[in-house]
């Protein structure tokens, strides 16, 4: 059964909590949706129920967020994997339609339909594909972080950390302080970019101060730290036994013993929904590459579609909840529930410190960008593709038969075609298809299809199968 609401809000992480505690806190009737049991995102994950994990500041950050949220009266569907989006108003002036969001929740499918529509999905990480990425062991940087902020729980006994960004570090402290022994922190950012890095750092003492703490920990366990390292490939027979590291400009490489590698090659925002919309989108090396075209409030290009958080550009978490406060208000003075000198009034709080708080986050993203040695390191045996077994010759061998932008690609190899639909291998792919076919603008991305995230037909029918039903093969 549809319900109607004034502004939907989809993701409940620290931009969406924001948007959705000011704008019900100002009257509107607002709905936020998250496939996660508890509002947090990544950065404030909250522990499972049973599970009491120790406080930090970000998880004292995050119940600030929480216990706001819960005063305001926004509704919230948590456990709700949004699968659909439909609807909007067209560019026209004057027309008015809902959006439409389709979800499958706890108790089944279920619809909802908003007069405006805030995304604040977030960011994914880039792993791009090395020798040995799929074998057991080896994690993406945030999934680690995942295990051991919200569950205690170790990916392995001795690990190397390796990529760039802020999880990187955030991710070997964690690692080391719940007792596992760390072989080496492999980082793809050399001093003088963390050098140059420093002034807009400095910008939030205490974000930098909380960074020289883990380099402190780091330092005082004796951890190898290699910069402008990148991982070459992982080894081993069934499960991971090593790794190998270089330096990005080339030299002898290091071998570490290890049964878990923790790595990520930066993050990218999630716009996938934003896509599905039809809003219009650039590409923006700075800011996490493809990102939607927004204005100062997060007004997209289609009429009552808001983008807040990293989905719109990676600035990181500090910033967030401003991103969030200010699609809000942009949306109530869209619906005529916030006068424009009261709107003009109320973003100036959120406006400042927005504008405090990015300085940090562009300067992690500008460190975040994709290395060309990385690319370089993918062998043609290497599959790209985990979903549907598509190496890197596949996709050389499908751009030298004629595919020319990410859709071809698609076509002819079924690359980003499986459930992950190319969150996993999109980026890799698009670069070594952008290397050939003169830039990402060219090579573009995939079209968003629904359903946004894979989820079971039988649900979605309202006739769950028996788990012990063999399935009835299509005669020959």
């Amino acid at each position: 059964m549809s319900v109607a609401c004034d502004i939907a809000v989809l993701g409940a992480g620290p931009a969406g909590m924001a948007a959705a505690t000011e704008a019900a806190r100002r009257g509107a009737r607002v709905v936020l949706l998250d496939e996660y049991p508890a509002p947090g995102g990544q950065a404030h994950r909250a522990a499972p129920p049973g599970f009491r994990m120790p406080a930090d500041s970000d998880r004292r950050a995050g119940d600030r967020l929480r216990h706001a949220l819960a005063l305001s009266g926004a509704e919230l569907r948590l456990g709700h994997r949004v699968w659909d989006l439909a609807g909007g108003p067209p560019a026209q002036a004057g027309i008015s339609r809902p959006f439409r969001i389709a979800s499958l929740g706890p108790q089944g499918p279920a619809a909802l339909e908003a007069r405006a529509l805030i995304l604040c999905p977030g960011a994914q990480e880039r792993i791009i594909p090395f020798p040995g990425w799929t074998l057991p062991g080896v994690i993406g940087l945030a999934a680690a972080s995942i295990l051991l902020k919200a569950q205690g729980v170790l990916p392995g006994r001795r690990a190397v950390v390796a990529g760039v960004g802020p999880l990187l570090l955030a991710v070997a402290a964690r690692v080391m302080k719940a007792g596992a022994e760390l072989a080496a922190v492999v980082d793809l950012a050399g001093p003088a970019e963390w050098q140059a890095a420093l002034p807009a750092l400095a910008s939030r003492p205490d974000l930098l101060m909380r960074g020289l703490a883990w380099r402190a920990r780091l330092a005082s366990r004796s951890v190898a730290v290699l910069r402008a390292h990148r991982v070459l490939a992982a080894e081993g027979g069934r499960v991971l036994e090593r790794v190998r590291v270089a330096p990005l400009s080339g030299g002898a490489p290091e071998e570490f013993d290890c049964d878990a590698l923790c790595i990520g090659h930066g993050l990218v925002p999630a716009t996938e929904a934003a896509r599905c919309l039809g809003a219009a989108h650039c590409y923006a090396p700075r800011d996490g590459g493809w990102v939607p075209v927004l204005d100062k409030d997060g007004r997209s290009s289609v009429p009552l579609l808001y983008v807040a958080g990293d989905a719109g550009s990676l600035r990181g978490a500090a910033a967030a909840p401003a991103s969030g406060r200010l699609a809000a208000l942009a949306a109530l003075a869209d619906l005529g529930r916030l006068p424009p000198r009261r709107h003009a009034r109320a973003r100036l709080g959120p406006a400042l410190a927005h504008a405090h708080a990015v300085r940090p986050g562009a300067a992690m993203a500008a460190m975040m960008a994709l290395r060309p040695a990385l690319l370089d390191g993918i062998a043609p045996e290497t599959v790209v593709c985990r979903c549907e077994g598509v190496t890197r010759r596949d996709i050389e061998q499908a751009i030298g038969a004629g595919a020319r932008e990410m859709n071809q690609l698609g076509r002819f190899t079924r690359c980003g075609t499986g459930p992950c639909q190319g969150r996993l291998c999109g980026e890799a792919a698009a670069e070594l298809l952008a290397g050939r076919v003169g830039g990402r603008e060219r090579a573009g991305f995939l079209t968003t299809h629904p359903p946004l995230r894979p989820v079971p037909i039988e649900m979605l029918l309202g006739e769950p199968a028996p788990a012990d039903t063999a399935p009835v093969l299509a005669p020959a």
